[in-house]
Protein backbone atom coordinates (compact mmCIF):
# COMPACT_ATOMS: atom_id res chain seq x y z
CA UNK A 1 0.00 0.00 0.00
CA UNK A 2 1.39 3.37 -1.06
CA UNK A 3 1.93 5.97 1.72
CA UNK A 4 -0.54 9.19 0.84
CA UNK A 5 1.67 12.35 0.78
CA UNK A 6 0.35 15.52 2.29
CA UNK A 7 2.02 18.81 1.74
CA UNK A 8 -0.09 21.74 3.80
CA UNK A 9 2.22 25.59 3.35
CA UNK A 10 1.45 28.80 5.37
CA UNK A 11 -0.76 26.71 7.93
CA UNK A 12 0.23 28.72 11.57
CA UNK A 13 -0.95 27.62 14.68
CA UNK A 14 -2.99 31.17 14.42
CA UNK A 15 -5.49 29.55 11.65
CA UNK A 16 -8.52 29.23 12.03
CA UNK A 17 -9.71 25.63 9.72
CA UNK A 18 -13.48 26.34 10.58
CA UNK A 19 -13.40 29.98 8.78
CA UNK A 20 -10.20 30.00 6.25
CA UNK A 21 -10.68 27.65 3.14
CA UNK A 22 -6.99 25.66 3.36
CA UNK A 23 -6.66 22.60 0.76
CA UNK A 24 -4.50 19.92 0.64
CA UNK A 25 -2.80 18.77 -2.91
CA UNK A 26 -5.57 16.41 -3.74
CA UNK A 27 -8.14 19.32 -3.24
CA UNK A 28 -9.07 18.21 0.22
CA UNK A 29 -10.26 20.82 2.11
CA UNK A 30 -8.42 20.76 5.74
CA UNK A 31 -10.83 20.70 8.48
CA UNK A 32 -10.15 20.69 12.49
CA UNK A 33 -11.77 17.07 11.57
CA UNK A 34 -9.27 16.19 8.79
CA UNK A 35 -6.23 17.38 10.23
CA UNK A 36 -7.31 15.28 13.58
CA UNK A 37 -7.75 12.01 11.35
CA UNK A 38 -4.09 13.15 9.77
CA UNK A 39 -2.55 13.45 13.02
CA UNK A 40 -4.25 10.14 14.45
CA UNK A 41 -2.96 8.55 11.03
CA UNK A 42 0.26 9.83 11.34
CA UNK A 43 1.22 8.93 15.03
CA UNK A 44 -0.04 5.18 14.65
CA UNK A 45 2.63 4.96 11.90
CA UNK A 46 5.55 6.40 13.92
CA UNK A 47 8.48 4.12 14.71
CA UNK A 48 9.39 0.87 13.27
CA UNK A 49 7.41 -1.79 11.39
CA UNK A 50 6.42 -4.69 13.93
CA UNK A 51 8.60 -7.70 13.35
CA UNK A 52 5.38 -9.86 13.99
CA UNK A 53 1.83 -9.35 12.89
CA UNK A 54 0.81 -5.54 11.46
CA UNK A 55 -0.98 -2.95 14.05
CA UNK A 56 1.15 -5.00 16.84
CA UNK A 57 3.95 -3.82 18.72
CA UNK A 58 6.95 -5.95 18.53
CA UNK A 59 8.09 -7.00 22.59
CA UNK A 60 11.77 -5.33 23.05
CA UNK A 61 14.44 -7.12 25.34
CA UNK A 62 16.84 -4.79 27.05
CA UNK A 63 20.25 -5.96 28.79
CA UNK A 64 23.29 -4.48 29.73
CA UNK A 65 27.33 -5.62 28.59
CA UNK A 66 30.48 -4.36 29.05
CA UNK A 67 30.94 -1.87 26.53
CA UNK A 68 34.04 -3.57 24.49
CA UNK A 69 31.47 -6.50 23.80
CA UNK A 70 29.19 -3.95 22.03
CA UNK A 71 31.90 -2.33 20.28
CA UNK A 72 32.42 -5.35 18.51
CA UNK A 73 28.83 -6.12 18.02
CA UNK A 74 28.35 -2.51 16.79
CA UNK A 75 31.66 -3.36 13.94
CA UNK A 76 30.24 -6.77 12.81
CA UNK A 77 27.02 -5.39 12.32
CA UNK A 78 28.41 -2.32 10.60
CA UNK A 79 30.49 -4.89 8.66
CA UNK A 80 27.42 -6.79 7.60
CA UNK A 81 25.30 -4.42 6.97
CA UNK A 82 22.51 -4.54 9.33
CA UNK A 83 21.19 -2.90 12.47
CA UNK A 84 22.56 -3.89 15.80
CA UNK A 85 19.02 -5.17 16.33
CA UNK A 86 19.18 -7.37 13.78
CA UNK A 87 22.14 -9.03 14.90
CA UNK A 88 21.31 -9.44 18.45
CA UNK A 89 18.14 -11.31 16.88
CA UNK A 90 20.06 -13.59 15.09
CA UNK A 91 22.03 -14.75 17.73
CA UNK A 92 19.61 -15.34 20.12
CA UNK A 93 17.59 -17.60 17.43
CA UNK A 94 20.83 -19.01 16.46
CA UNK A 95 21.27 -20.00 20.18
CA UNK A 96 17.31 -21.20 21.02
CA UNK A 97 17.87 -23.21 18.13
CA UNK A 98 21.24 -24.95 19.52
CA UNK A 99 19.16 -25.26 23.17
Amino acid sequence: MKAKRYTVTGVGPDVDLAVEDIRLADGTRLTNEVADSLAAEIRSKVGRPSLGRVGTRSPSIAFRLPADLRDKAEDLAAREGKSLSALAREALESRLKAS
